[in-house]
């Protein structure tokens, strides 16, 4: 453990094993500093914060500061970082709003600098946030998704698994999994061909996720009588019943086809 003279560490903070704080950060009492936990140079760790093993927060993050909701009424609310995430310079994720809720970060995620995580959202493993990008309060991105830079997500919205938005885009609603594309205004490019290749998807399973794309948003159908279609001609394997089912759950509804109910 290597703790800066120069740190301000409150008493009552939980410090594993190999945990370094660098001068001038803080941790405030109550927070959860997993074992190799690196808290850099002025950070801020607010006491409802837990972090999980070797993650590091970089110089100027800020976490677990009060929500940006009116309604917050200072209930007890928390913030959740995974196993293994980066957390870059200057980011800010800020508390949960609602008695004990949580805003969830999951194991292996990159979160550049600038960017903004706001109340009640939460994402999965090996997101990717590029520099300045902005989620609102709810927003849920799911597994090996990435954010491009700059990029503003609105509340509720939800980003599919291993979905891909480019920089400088506007999101306002749904995007689905597995899908890439961006922009302002939002233009789908397909599937997220390479993103998938990487992440050792076969042939066989990206033709299929190819297909469902075309049916959803090339043959002019309304988002039911799309899925309705899927069902029915293409095999439903996992990846396919993930799209479907993230569609047809859709709240805010689809990018590109949110007037076609």
């Amino acid at each position: 453990m290597d703790i800066n003279k120069y740190a301000f560490v409150e008493e009552g903070v939980y410090l594993g094993k190999g945990v370094s704080i660098e001068p001038f950060a803080v941790v405030k009492k109550g927070a959860v500093l997993k074992d190799n936990v690196v808290i850099k140079s002025h950070a801020y760790v607010n006491g409802n914060v837990n972090i999980g093993e070797n993650s590091t927060i970089w110089p100027g993050a800020v976490i677990g500061t009060k929500p940006q909701d009116l309604k917050y009424q200072g209930e007890k609310t928390y913030v959740k970082i995974g196993k293994n995430c980066d957390i870059r310079e200057f980011a800010t994720i800020n508390a949960s709003c609602q008695e004990s809720s949580v805003v969830e970060i999951g194991d292996d995620c990159l979160i550049m600098a600038y960017c903004h995580v706001a109340h009640n959202c939460k994402l999965g493993k090996r997101v990717v946030m590029a520099n300045s990008s902005m989620l609102a309060g709810h927003v849920e991105i799911e597994d090996f998704a990435i954010i491009g830079g700059m990029t503003p997500v609105h509340q509720f919205v939800r980003v599919g698994a291993y979905a891909m938005v480019g920089g400088f885009s506007r999101v306002v609603y749904d995007i689905p999994p597995y899908s890439i594309g961006g922009g302002d205004p939002f233009k789908f490019g397909g599937i997220n061909i390479i993103g998938l290749q990487r992440n050792g998807f076969p042939l066989s399973i990206r033709n299929k996720l190819c297909q469902i794309f075309k049916i959803t948003f090339r043959k002019n159908l309304t988002l039911e009588k799309a899925l309705e279609k899927i069902e029915k001609e293409i095999e439903p394997i996992p990846e396919v019943k993930h799209w479907v089912d993230f569609c047809r759950n859709s709240k805010r509804g689809i990018m590109g086809i949110n007037g076609k109910k």
